[in-house]
């Protein structure tokens, strides 16, 4: 995310998706178009922070490079630099995975 000038604003993260694997347990082969799409990803961007009624900022917990959970419906998708991207609140994300 260096090479790139996109800087989420307020409590959001931008998120990497980690590929699936291709093949199953058994050496079943999924076709893309078979796959789900996975719900982990990699925060490769992260905001300053919310604010509270005081005007307080609230930093955000998650850091770049963290393994995340989050929901299948979360974040809005978007094409940064020619790479599929996705963006959330950090509300959206479950949890990081250690």
């Amino acid at each position: 995310m260096a090479k790139t000038k996109f800087r989420p604003l307020h409590d959001r993260v931008v998120v990497r998706r980690i590929t699936a694997d291709e093949k199953t347990k058994g050496g079943i082969i999924i076709p893309d178009t078979a796959q789900e799409k996975p719900s982990q990803g990699e925060i490769i961007a992260v905001g300053p922070g919310g604010r509270d009624e005081s005007g307080k900022l609230i930093p955000i917990d998650l850091r770049n490079g963290d393994k995340v959970l989050f929901g299948k419906w979360s974040g809005t998708e978007v094409k940064i630099d020619g790479e599929e991207l996705l963006i959330m609140k950090e509300s959206d994300v479950m949890g990081v995975i250690a």
